[in-house]
């Protein structure tokens, strides 16, 4: 998609973030969202969208790579499998950057859509942005604990598969045990590769 169009779907997907929010706003489980990627390097054509969306939920409940029990529901309202976005979940107890998230900027929180980014996004000021930036050391260190946590849950995947209790709680809203499997690989392995670089990439 060209570049403007990419900045319009962050602009509808604030306003559907929005829409989220409980009118106790402490109860609302999309705390924040945040863009990074190809948009934030003013790309004139531009695949998909990426965002993180940050969860009020305990770390150990969004590994990474992962469809949290719970939030399907926001994945319909915000229309995030629709084929603009690639989007990503975090805890809002851990950074929002990782190996992968890297200088992320905010658009959206409880307090509303982000209008002086959304207003610096669509003038290209990407100078004026106010990007998330982490030191390399905390990415490792972080790599490595999230890394702990994706064997943690593979092997609770393994351990539970055929057991009948954990496939009924993993079934409905188009998911299957199969994509509970797929994401605890893919996430493992993900983080796997990030912590041990090829041997002419530097540490």
């Amino acid at each position: 998609m060209h570049y403007r169009r990419a900045v319009q779907r962050l602009r509808m997907l604030a306003q559907a973030c929005q829409q989220t929010t409980s009118s106790t706003l402490d109860e609302s489980l999309l705390r924040e969202a945040y863009v990074f990627g190809e948009v934030l390097d003013g790309a004139d054509s531009i695949e998909l969208v990426e965002v993180a969306m940050v969860l009020d939920l305990p770390s150990e409940q969004v590994p990474w790579e992962s469809q949290p029990n719970g939030t399907r529901w926001l994945v319909d309202v915000l229309r995030l499998d629709k084929g603009a976005y690639a989007y990503w979940w975090r805890s809002r107890h851990d950074p929002v950057w990782n190996h992968h998230i890297r200088e992320p900027v905010r658009f959206w929180s409880l307090d509303g859509p982000d209008e002086d980014v959304l207003r610096a996004l669509s003038e290209r000021r990407f100078a004026d942005l106010p990007r998330v930036v982490a030191d390399p050391g905390e990415v490792r260190a972080q790599t490595a604990a999230a890394l702990d946590t994706a064997l943690a849950r593979l092997r609770a995947v393994h351990a539970n598969y055929w057991e009948r209790d954990w496939r009924q709680e993993n079934r409905g809203n188009h998911r299957y045990p199969e994509n509970a499997l797929w994401e605890a690989v893919a996430g493992y392995l993900d983080l796997l590769d990030a912590k041990t670089p090829p041997d002419d990439e530097p540490q």
